[in-house]
């Protein structure tokens, strides 16, 4: 049976707190993971982040997911795509990351301007379409890889991938606000992942630092509000655990607590205080 830390704590109705992976690197990736056992997902960025769609991904997803415990277990990974450029099509990135052997995709705002018919629910319906087998979407098959990183055979994983396979899709921009309702009901749309930055930015409002503004707060709200009671599921960008904690607190159901760059820094600084204060 396809299945991963990520569905898992979907299906049991718990939140599910991960990581965002910015750099690149096999020993990178696999420290991060393993760094918890409380971590059920790890994000790697290819849209801001420094992993590239084409080389590396590969590589950092065995990394992920070839741990002691073998690829069933630990935590699960996804990728971020970059969705950017003079091309508006995402198809080509969400093959690259899922013949990866990556466990979802994420897809930010895509094209060059925030136009309305990119962030619409018919390109919600074409990113699920990408990313399944047929009957359910034009996904196809071919890699001699994807198998074994999920630590099956290839008809286990034609079988189970339509199912385990989770899509994401990032609100951010004033036309994917305008567009929630519309989008949080497609088929085949698993996960609406809010991004506090961009949203901030695209409303005329600074930057969350930490936390949004209480404006787009209450944006952010309706939006949880709207998506989960389409039945999907609602995500959100923390950058520590206590900002972490209250969105769980809030009833978000999967949530990201910080990132490698983030804790690393943030370690060496609190480490050096302590020693330098003696």
């Amino acid at each position: 049976m396809a299945t991963h830390a990520l569905l898992n704590a979907f299906k049991a109705n718990k939140p599910a707190f991960g990581v965002w992976l910015t750099a690149p690197g096999f020993f990178h990736a696999r420290t991060v993971a393993q760094a918890s056992p409380k971590l059920s997902w790890v994000a790697i960025d290819c849209e801001h982040g420094l992993t590239s769609v084409h080389t590396g991904l590969s590589e950092t997803i065995a990394a992920i997911h070839g741990g002691a415990g073998g690829p069933a277990e630990g935590p699960s990974a996804f990728v971020r795509i970059p969705a950017t450029g003079v091309s508006t099509s995402t198809s080509w990135q969400i093959k690259h990351a899922l013949d990866a052997g990556a466990r979802g995709i994420l897809v930010p705002m895509v094209g060059p301007t925030y136009r309305v018919e990119f962030l619409s629910p018919e390109k919600a319906k074409e990113i699920a379409a990408d990313s399944r087998f047929p009957p359910r979407g034009r996904r196809g098959f071919g890699s001699s890889y994807t198998h074994g990183n999920w630590g099956m055979s290839v008809s286990e994983y034609l079988e189970g991938a339509n199912d385990a396979v989770i899509v994401m899709v990032q609100i951010e921009t004033k036309e994917g606000l305008a567009n929630v309702e519309e989008i949080a009901a497609v088929d085949g749309i698993d996960v609406l992942f809010i991004g506090p930055y961009d949203l901030s930015l695209a409303l005329n409002y600074p930057a969350p630092s930490p936390d949004p503004h209480p404006e787009v707060e209450k944006v952010i709200q309706h939006i949880r509000q709207v998506v989960q009671k389409a039945g999907k599921k609602c995500a959100i960008y923390c950058i520590n655990g206590s900002q972490a904690a209250r969105r769980a607190a809030e009833g978000f159901d999967m949530i990201n607590v910080t990132s490698d760059v983030g804790a690393l820094s943030s370690a060496i600084f609190d480490h050096l205080a302590v020693a330098t204060s003696a």
